[in-house]
């Protein structure tokens, strides 16, 4: 797998990885004040900033979006593994709980329109993971050179050559 290493977009993408933790934060600060009280795994028509929620949901909110927003701040290479993880983690949920959102094992109170945040969410860190990765300057040409050259053997790959 070849990762830009460097990539210009990555302030960018890192930015909007810290503004989905902070989404996250919030979401579950809002959600564990309107819930307290509720039993852990409720299936109540609680909401906070549109979705359904519990305190399980609520508090794993908090903690991911404080590890998200956490990694956003402190950048070099720890938000871009968080966010390839947390990334991988939020489109496997979505799925999941897609498909035991009409069961007893939706613990998490879900609904569609949390799956679809959670593959926002998910595609939004995955994204900033990838585009994420720092290294030298020396890591970034190389990892150029590689992404731009062909397979060996090919008529039109780029060959070294030797300084005499």
């Amino acid at each position: 797998m070849h990762l830009p290493v460097n990539h210009r977009l990555r302030p960018q993408w890192r930015f909007l990885a810290g503004l989905s933790g902070a989404y996250l934060l919030v979401f579950g600060i809002v959600g564990a004040i309107r819930t307290a009280g509720e039993p852990f795994f409720s299936r109540g028509d609680t909401e906070a900033l549109g979705l359904k929620t519990n305190p399980a949901f609520a508090w794993l909110s908090i903690i991911v979006g404080v590890v998200v927003l956490g990694g956003a701040i402190i950048g070099r290479n720890i938000d871009h593994f968080i966010n390839i993880w947390a990334g991988g983690i939020f489109m496997l949920a979505g799925l999941v709980m897609l498909t035991v959102m009409q069961t007893s094992a939706n613990k998490l109170n879900f609904e569609i329109s949390t799956c679809v945040v959670s593959f926002i969410l998910g595609t939004i860190m995955l994204i900033a993971g990838m585009y994420g990765k720092v290294g030298t300057p020396a890591e970034s040409i190389a990892e150029e050179v590689l992404r731009h050259s062909t397979r060996p053997g090919d008529k039109f790959a780029v060959k070294p050559h030797a300084n005499k």
